[in-house]
């Protein structure tokens, strides 16, 4: 079916693809972003993937908004080869001290904080998207047992690394921001370093794992947390 093409205001489009999040619509939003990316014609300024949809955003003093109508959908019309993702596995300090929700949702869940961990590093997570801050990866395929709304009131300082589930989705704070998600763990690994040659640690299309580690090793890896463990 070819997705649809909608006005999004006077200054972008919006490609939507399917109505709902699952890996086969995310994997043709970010075939199609990858594809429109490498062809931006001049006028356009940016292609920003979302989990059933693309934003497309031009210049209408550059370029007329039927023109980029027109590309977009002769662009999207076939099947394209999605970006092949990489598996990264994120080592995670489950512990009170760096993780204020963890024992509240598990007594919450009527869960041990050993159960909530246990079945949090076990499943294998899709990235369907970045957003609300540079290299804050959405991840689905949240155990139902763990789905849990976000705070009333968000905190204002959440520390850089914290791991925390909002909704049905559990994600990693990659810089020190306000956020409302309930935190139950901590990485020493930097998700986003715009030193790095590649800034993102964790991409759209990529699997995430997580992986529990003590305080000692927590304390290890902080030394080299630029280091990066994508494969």
């Amino acid at each position: 079916m070819s997705p649809v093409i909608a006005p999004a205001g006077d200054q972008a489009f919006t490609v939507t693809f399917g109505g709902g999040v699952d890996p086969e619509t995310s994997a043709r939003v970010l075939a199609a972003a990858e594809r429109l990316s490498a062809v931006m014609p001049p006028g356009v300024l940016d292609v920003v993937p979302g989990y059933d949809s693309l934003l497309v955003a031009y210049d209408p003093l550059r370029v007329p908004g039927a023109d980029v109508q027109a590309w977009l959908a002769q662009a999207t019309e076939g099947p394209a080869a999605p970006r092949e993702g990489v598996r990264v596995e994120i080592p995670v300090l489950y512990a009170p001290e760096v993780a204020p929700d963890l024992e509240t949702l598990a007594a919450e869940k009527g869960l041990t904080v050993e159960a909530l961990v246990a079945l949090h590093t076990a499943t294998e997570y899709r990235c369907y998207l970045l957003g609300f801050r540079p290299g804050f990866p959405f991840l689905g395929g949240l155990d139902q047992r763990l789905v849990a709304a976000r705070l009333p009131s968000p905190r204002l300082r959440v520390p850089a690394g914290s791991v925390g589930i909002g909704g049905r989705q559990t994600g990693i704070y990659p810089v020190e921001s306000p956020g409302g998600w309930r935190l139950i763990g901590r990485t020493p690994l930097r998700l986003f370093d715009p030193a790095r040659a590649q800034p993102f640690l964790v991409k759209a299309g990529d699997t995430v794992r997580f992986a529990r580690i003590d305080r000692a090793e927590f304390d290890r890896l902080s030394v080299s947390a630029s280091d990066s463990p994508r494969s």
